[in-house]
């Protein structure tokens, strides 16, 4: 029987670390942060064109002029991981699909960073073939539950939203 996941919009807080509004994870020492203390992006309705035919619009749009993501693709609020794959016994959450659009001709980037405790940054896959502009499909890995800024860059301009990783 396979373990599930959901990647919810914060996560594990070290000692090193300011633990405002935490609570003790039953069976362990480490506390835990609460989704009140991870401030999460939420949808801002900017959605790329219907002829764009970007996955996800319509479903927790978020972007401006130069990028737009769905914030909700696994889920409102919610990612569910949809198997062991994506969860490896270190606690990693690897090959997580993320959507983009990019309004603009040029490369995008991506990188994250937890900002509830020290991590190694968010690894990103962006795979070559999808063209200067419009879709772009992303695969994200984080090295540890928590909660995670993510940002793309393209063009001079950047996307940064927050969400919660919990497994």
């Amino acid at each position: 029987m396979g373990r599930s996941m959901v990647v919810i919009f914060c996560g594990l807080l070290t000692a090193a670390v300011p633990t405002i509004g935490t609570t003790a994870r039953q069976g362990t020492p480490e506390p835990v942060a609460t989704p009140a203390a991870c401030p999460v992006t939420q949808p801002n309705g900017f959605m790329p064109p219907e002829s764009g035919n970007a996955y996800g619009r319509g479903w927790g749009d978020y972007g401006n002029d130069a990028l737009w993501t769905s914030l909700w693709l696994w889920g409102e609020r919610a990612v569910r991981v949809p198997d062991d794959a994506h969860l490896r016994p270190d606690g990693r959450v690897v090959e997580m699909k993320w959507a983009w659009f990019r309004f603009v001709p040029g490369t995008l980037t991506i990188e994250g960073r937890r900002l509830d405790a020290p991590a190694p940054p968010l690894t990103a896959w962006i795979p070559e073939g999808y063209g200067e502009a419009g879709f772009q499909v992303s695969g994200l890995n984080f090295p540890t539950d928590g909660c995670w800024e993510i940002t793309g860059r393209h063009k001079g301009a950047e996307l940064s939203f927050v969400v919660w990783v919990v497994p």
